[in-house]
C-alpha cells in the first residue's frame, strides 16, 4: 500500500493533490489543520494536511511508483519510527490499540521465551556420542545457528499471525476475510515485526473500509434530493431518519420534508410525526406509489425529501415488488439509497439480506445499535461481500446526539481489540 501526505491551502486542493499522484482510487484517510509557526507567522496562511492511501494493486494500474510502508495516524507513527516523528501538540489520543500492541507483543514474547528456556533431554547415547565424536567446523556451527535463529523468527511470525487473526475472528470478523488480510500484507514482504504488522493490518483493514458516503447535498439541481432508508424490519430506520433530519436541519439548515410509505406498522407515523413537529418538517404519508404524483410537487422548493419504508422480512420476496415500484416512482429525480442495517443480526442473515436488496438498487450502507454489541466485524465482512460504500453508524437512542459518519479508523481498532469504540461511551 502507499500512504502519503499532501499539504494546500484549501482542503480540495490537498484531495486534488492526493488523486493526481495516488489516482482515482486513493482514499482521504485524515485531515488536519496545519498553524503557522514562529516569528512570521502572521505572515503565513494555514495550511491543509490530508493524508492518503491506495492499495498496492490500484497504485500498480495507476503506473505510480510505490513509496516505503509509513504509518497511518501520530500513534502508530511513533510507535514504529520514533526517530522521525515531529512534536506535536497535545491531542486527544485513544491509547487502547497501544495497550493492545504490546499485549501482543509480551504475549508472543513471553511463549517465544519460554520455549528455549525449556531444558532438553539428551539420552546416554547422545552424550557419548557428543564425547566421542570431533569438534564440529565453525562453518556447519554458524549454519546451524542460522537455521535455528531462521526458524525462532518464522515460530515468533506464526505466533503473531494466530494472535492477530484470533483477535479478529473474536470480533466476528469472518475466516475467510481475516486470512486475507494477513496473506495480503505478508505478500508484500514489508513484515518485519509484530509491531509492523499490527500497524500493516490496521492500515489494511482501513483501506479495505474504503471512504465513507454520507448524505451530500449537489448544487444546482432544480429539483429536491430524494433520500431512501430501506431494510428489514426492526433495524431502527424511522429513529434513523429522526437523528439525520435534525442535523440536516439544524446544523445544515436544510429546507426537508419527510414522506412515510410504513403504513403496516402500529404507530410508525405517529412516531415520525413526532420527530418531524419538534423541527417544523412537514410529513406526508404514501399509503399507495400513485399518490406521489400529486405529493412530490408541493415540496419543489425543498432540498432534501426523506422517505421512510415499510421494513421487509428476507424471507418474504414478494414484499419487494412493492419497494420496486416505489424506487421507480423517484425516476426523475436525484436518488440516494441507504440501506439500514443492525450490527447484531448475523453475518448469515445479513448475506440473504444485502444480496435481496442489491438486486433491486445501489445501496449505502447504515449500520445501527452498535451500542447493543462489542463485535463490529461484520462491518467489514458485509463492505468486501457487497462493495456498497458506508456511511453512517448508529449506537443509541439520544436524537439527534447517536449517529455520525462512520469512521474507518475507529472501526478498524476496534476489530484490533480497542476498548474505546462506538457504543462504548468514547
Amino acid at each position: 500500500m502507499v500512504i502519503k501526505k499532501f499539504q494546500a491551502s484549501t482542503e480540495t486542493q490537498a484531495i486534488l493533490q492526493a488523486k493526481s499522484e495516488l489516482g482515482k482510487d486513493a482514499i482521504v484517510m485524515n485531515i488536519k489543520t496545519i498553524k503557522p509557526k514562529g516569528l512570521f507567522k502572521m505572515f503565513r496562511k494555514t495550511q491543509v494536511e490530508v493524508t492518503a492511501a491506495v492499495d498496492e494493486a490500484s497504485s500498480k494500474e495507476a503506473g505510480k511508483e510505490q513509496k516505503p510502508l509509513s504509518v497511518i495516524n501520530a500513534k502508530i507513527d511513533e510507535r514504529l519510527h520514533p526517530e522521525t516523528a515531529a512534536v506535536r501538540p497535545e491531542e486527544n489520543e485513544d491509547k487502547e490499540l497501544d495497550k493492545k500492541l504490546n499485549t501482543l507483543a509480551r504475549l508472543v514474547e513471553q511463549q517465544i521465551e519460554s520455549k528455549r528456556k525449556e531444558p532438553k533431554k539428551e539420552s546416554r547415547k547422545s552424550k557419548v556420542r557428543e564425547e566421542t565424536e570431533p569438534e564440529e567446523p565453525r562453518e556447519a556451527r554458524d549454519a546451524r545457528d542460522k537455521r535455528k535463529q531462521a526458524a525462532s523468527g518464522d515460530s515468533m511470525r506464526n505466533k503473531s499471525i494466530e494472535l492477530i487473526v484470533d483477535t479478529l475472528t473474536n470480533n466476528e470478523v469472518s475466516m475467510m476475510y481475516a486470512k486475507q488480510i494477513i496473506e495480503e500484507i505478508t505478500h508484500a514482504g514489508n513484515v518485519r515485526t509484530l509491531d509492523d504488522m499490527l500497524a500493516c493490518v490496521y492500515q489494511k483493514i482501513i483501506l479495505k473500509l474504503g471512504q465513507t458516503r454520507p448524505i451530500v447535498y449537489e448544487k444546482g439541481n432544480r429539483r429536491p434530493k430524494v433520500v431512501l432508508f430501506i431494510g428489514p424490519t426492526g433495524v431502527g430506520k424511522t429513529t434513523t431518519i429522526a437523528k439525520l433530519s435534525s442535523k440536516l436541519a439544524l446544523e445544515d439548515k436544510k429546507k426537508l420534508a419527510i414522506l412515510t410509505a410504513d403504513t403496516y406498522r402500529i404507530a410508525a407515523v405517529e412516531q415520525i410525526k413526532t420527530y418531524a413537529g419538534i423541527l417544523s418538517i412537514p410529513v406526508e404519508v404514501v399509503y399507495e406509489v400513485k399518490d406521489l404524483s400529486s405529493i412530490l410537487p408541493k415540496y419543489k422548493q425543498c432540498d432534501y425529501i426523506l422517505v421512510d419504508t415499510a421494513g421487509r422480512s428476507h424471507k418474504n420476496t414478494e414484499q419487494f415488488d412493492d419497494l420496486k415500484q416505489l424506487l421507480n416512482a423517484f425516476s426523475k429525480y436525484s436518488v440516494q439509497t441507504y440501506l439500514v442495517l443492525s450490527a447484531t443480526t448475523k453475518y448469515k442473515d445479513l448475506k440473504k439480506i444485502t444480496a435481496l436488496y442489491d438486486d433491486i438498487t445501489d445501496c449505502n450502507l447504515i449500520f445501527t445499535k452498535l451500542d447493543e454489541t462489542d463485535a463490529v466485524g461484520n462491518i467489514l465482512n458485509v463492505k468486501l461481500d457487497t462493495g456498497m460504500p458506508l456511511s453512517y453508524v448508529s449506537y443509541g437512542q439520544n436524537v439527534p446526539d447517536d449517529i455520525e459518519v462512520m469512521n474507518p479508523q475507529v472501526i478498524a481498532k476496534q476489530l484490533l481489540g480497542g476498548k474505546n469504540g462506538y457504543g462504548s461511551g468514547r
